[in-house]
């Protein structure tokens, strides 16, 4: 039987068809910017001391309108809150309940930020750029403290703590995969975090920890012998020792959190508050065991939104300095607040930092 024209219409789209599909796999497994195994990283397992509560649905809403994502929330020995601001403002709430535009940056990636006081007292900031590195922001202006660490570009700054005499402790989150494609780290079947420490005196960064899954918030123990760093896609923090026999040994703080840990903060009575990321168990699991998917994520990023699923929920949680869940806080539909990445305790009240918001929540605790 003869060929119709449509019949080799079909073949040739067919090819087409083929040809594209072989294009696009080609781009997805030799030309990825990652190398995806088998993941070990596991999912979430515990559970809040007590059932949803919607608590975090009755914050006070500071800066509406004025804040863009404000990402972390530090507040300085005189009640004054500072925020960075994903259009690179450091913005700051005075005590009289005005906000103030106080430093600008030229930066759309400013994250974890730490106030300390200079020795004239004016007040400082410490902030993460996490494609500058770790700057110093006072009255004066801004200035860059680290960019390198042993020879290599700094490439995703996260947060930063001080302690009492001025030593600067700040993760890395990754040291392959940059701000822009964050999501691209979890994937990943190894670990690319960092925890690093800054001395002011000598102006040298060092590591301290290397290999964590994703390094985010960072924390001082109330007595500063100990630092408590997080590991988002882990679902776990990691307790670093700085003094004492244990010195220089890493031992597990909590695991098998009910979220992906982002921010720590240490807590007047000397528990620890932490932002989790709400993930989706099920959706987690389908991408660890699902080579294909993992790939597709990195062709078109923005699945990553569906497999998180933190743009639509909030939670934190207060953990003892025993590693025990106390309490815990909700939004378990994003109605008021979503993607929760910092809970700041200060003056009886939580203040709430958040990707997702145009302002910083404040919870009478």
């Amino acid at each position: 039987m003869a060929t119709t024209w449509r019949d080799g219409q079909r073949t040739c789209n067919w090819g087409i068809s083929t040809a594209i599909l072989l294009a696009v796999s080609l781009q997805l497994f030799l030309f990825s910017p990652s190398s995806p195994g088998v993941l070990e990283i596991p999912p979430p397992s515990s559970v809040l001391p007590a059932p949803a509560n919607g608590r975090l649905q009755e914050v006070i809403k500071l800066g509406e309108g004025l804040l863009k994502q404000p990402e972390d929330v530090a507040v300085n020995k005189r009640g004054v809150v500072y925020t960075a601001t994903r259009d690179g403002w450091i913005k700051r709430l005075l005590r009289n309940g005005t906000w103030e535009s106080w430093r600008r940056i030229e930066s759309e990636s400013l994250l974890g930020l730490t106030t300390a006081a200079t020795t004239a007292g004016d007040d400082r900031v410490i902030v993460c750029d996490a494609e500058q590195g770790l700057l110093e922001v006072g009255e004066e202006g801004v200035r860059v403290l680290v960019s390198h660490v042993d020879g290599a570009e700094l490439r995703f700054a996260d947060d930063v703590i001080g302690s009492s005499d001025g030593t600067l402790y700040f993760s890395v989150a990754s040291t392959k995969h940059s701000f822009r494609n964050w999501e691209l780290d979890m994937l990943e079947d190894k670990p690319h975090g960092q925890l690093l420490t800054y001395d002011p005196s000598s102006n040298v960064a060092s590591v301290l920890l290397d290999n964590l899954g994703f390094a985010n918030g960072v924390a001082l123990s109330a007595d500063e012998d100990y630092l408590v760093v997080c590991e988002t896609w882990k679902y776990r923090c990691l307790k670093y020792w700085l003094k004492g026999e244990m010195k220089g040994q890493t031992e597990i703080f909590i695991d098998n959190l009910p979220g992906a840990p982002d921010n720590i903060k240490l807590a007047p009575n000397g528990s620890f508050w932490i932002a989790l990321l709400e993930t989706i168990p099920n959706r987690l699991r389908f991408v660890y065991r699902s080579r294909a998917f993992r790939y597709s994520i990195r062709a078109i990023p923005e699945l990553a939104k569906w497999v998180v699923g933190s743009y639509k929920k909030a939670m934190v949680v207060n953990v003892g300095s025993d590693g025990k869940i106390i309490r815990g806080f909700d939004d378990p539909t994003g109605k008021v607040m979503a993607f929760v990445t910092s809970a700041l305790e200060f003056d009886g009240h939580l203040y709430l930092g958040s990707l997702h918001t145009d302002f910083v929540g404040k919870l009478p605790l």
